[in-house]
């Protein structure tokens, strides 16, 4: 299963069903970081250094940084989607797809 860091924005109810299908996420709030408004490329740095990917909703800037350098471990970056089962769902099947997640920038994105 995958180790995971949850971006500040990301839903909790996502984050307890992905711990429940067995990966291992670390929230900001976890990791005692939670309101710091850290920067994008530090929350990437964090991860990189725990060795997690990150999982976020802030698909504009991570996806700009994942093209300054796929030197991290991991991004997952998605659409916003209120069906937190299914996008749980999405994420794990991405993940399965792509069990090797260094230097990995997966899309998941909502279904229409």
């Amino acid at each position: 299963m995958a180790k995971l860091y949850s971006n500040e924005n990301f839903p909790l109810p996502v984050v307890r069903m992905l711990r429940d299908k067995g990966h291992d996420v670390l929230t900001t709030l976890d990791a005692g970081k939670a309101g710091a408004a850290i920067p994008d490329a530090d929350v990437v740095r964090f991860a990189t250094e725990l060795g997690r990917a990150v999982l976020t909703l802030n698909r504009k800037d991570f996806i700009r940084l994942h093209l300054e350098s796929a030197n991290h471990a991991g991004m997952i970056v998605c659409t916003f989607d209120a069906d937190f089962a299914s996008q749980a769902e999405h994420i794990q099947r991405a993940i399965g797809a792509n069990p090797n997640l260094h230097g990995q920038l997966i899309r998941v994105n909502r279904e229409r």
